[in-house]
């Protein structure tokens, strides 16, 4: 994407950000996500959840002081009063923080990218719906992996009937960071995200198991009707779960498991998707992003690239270098970013965004939100089929 085209619309989106302050992994990244594509100018931010911290996380920034502030409330409150005010903000906190933080900044006229999931309970997050249908403001998600070109190529494969009739849905992402419990060193992200109070009821499902289901639907197009949980705490002493194995039955007939973990030993950061049709196959591993294992019925497989000569006009659309230069998790990020800043410079113009331009939204974090809990009571009832 060209300098041209990432200014069109009057120029850089004025981005402001909640957590995400020292310390703080994910914050850095929407930092970096939001700048590749040169859609947006970070200039506002309540960094954390102590004034002290706030200020120093915003002076190694390089923030105006004047708009380092304490608190969402009051950065909301300040920031849409200045004729220069932020126009959309990223909210980076533990999960208990997200629904708060949207409303204020939706009843204050601002765009809201959200980190995902989208709140601790499936009832929080429908306080959002009417929020959001108020404001007329856009609530975007950031289910990172939906943004790799070879994603959406897939997705474009499906649409377009190249697999054929789906059958079979196989979906994994297998790390092994929590396979001992750190939560009680001091290690700040272990700790928040096995805390039900911040974490919300769901550890491993919500913080993983919520990308790989997402990731699954975003591809397929297709719809869970039930599923089947096994939930389970292998670190003695941990309040939530650490590993997730779930059978699933989509409303088209066909069958799929998902498989989360935080205690696979071994694992970094293995997802893995795996969609099987009546005409062809694909595999994708994200540790590998820029190829793809295509297989017709009758043929040899293929390997797909992401920008190379077997690449689709959805894989093209989104990739920014020249085939045989990878790209990573940065710029499936970034892609995100970019989709939302395509739709934030249409709606400055009252316009719709153009054509083909998708990233997660409310309703996606309604469907993961309703997938943790069906699954939570599935697995507390001993592992029977429940519709979500």
């Amino acid at each position: 994407m060209s300098e041209g085209e990432a200014l069109m619309g009057g120029g850089r989106i004025r981005l402001g950000m909640v957590g995400g302050g020292e310390d703080a992994f994910i914050g850095v990244v929407h930092r970096i996500a939001s700048r590749i594509d040169d859609h947006y100018a970070f200039v506002a931010g309540a960094l954390s959840s102590t004034p002290e911290k706030s200020a120093r996380s915003a002076a190694a920034l390089g923030l105006d002081p004047a708009r380092s502030y304490p608190d969402f409330v009051s950065m909301a409150k300040a920031e849409a009063a200045r004729p220069d005010g932020i126009e959309a903000v990223s909210i980076v906190t533990p999960n208990h923080l997200h629904v708060p933080a949207a409303k204020a900044f939706l009843d204050a006229g601002i765009h809201v990218i959200c980190d995902k999931p989208l709140a601790i309970s499936l009832a929080e997050a429908r306080e959002l719906e009417t929020v959001v249908a108020r404001s007329g403001r856009i609530l975007a998600l950031t289910h990172t992996y939906t943004g790799y070109p070879l994603i959406r190529q897939a997705r474009a494969m499906v649409d377009a009937g190249e697999l054929g009739d789906i059958r079979i849905v196989k979906v994994e992402y297998a790390q092994d960071w929590l396979a001992e419990k750190i939560e009680d060193s001091g290690h700040k992200q272990a700790e928040w995200r096995s805390d039900p109070a911040r974490s919300g009821a769901g550890g491993c499902i919500g913080d993983i198991g919520t990308h790989a289901f997402n990731l699954a639907g975003f591809v397929t197009g297709l719809e869970v009707a039930e599923l089947c949980a096994e939930m389970t705490t292998f670190v003695p002493g941990r309040r939530l779960d650490d590993d997730v194995q779930i059978l699933l039955r989509y409303a088209n007939g066909a069958r799929g498991s998902l498989w989360a973990s935080q205690v696979a030993v071994g694992q970094e950061n293995g997802l893995t998707l795996r969609v099987y049709g009546s005409k062809s196959s694909i595999e994708w591993h994200q540790t590998e992003p820029n190829r793809m294992i295509w297989s017709p019925l009758g043929r040899n497989m293929e390997i797909v690239s992401r920008n190379g000569a077997g690449a689709n006009d959805a894989s093209r659309r989104v990739a920014r270098i020249p085939a045989g230069n990878p790209e990573g998790y940065l710029e499936a990020f970034a892609t995100l970013y970019s989709e939302i800043a395509q739709a934030i410079k249409a709606a400055r113009r009252g316009d719709r965004p153009p054509a083909g331009v998708v990233f997660p939204t409310l309703a996606d974090g309604m469907d993961g939100l309703a997938f943790i809990e069906a699954s939570i009571r599935s697995s507390q009832s001993g592992g029977t089929w429940t519709r979500l």
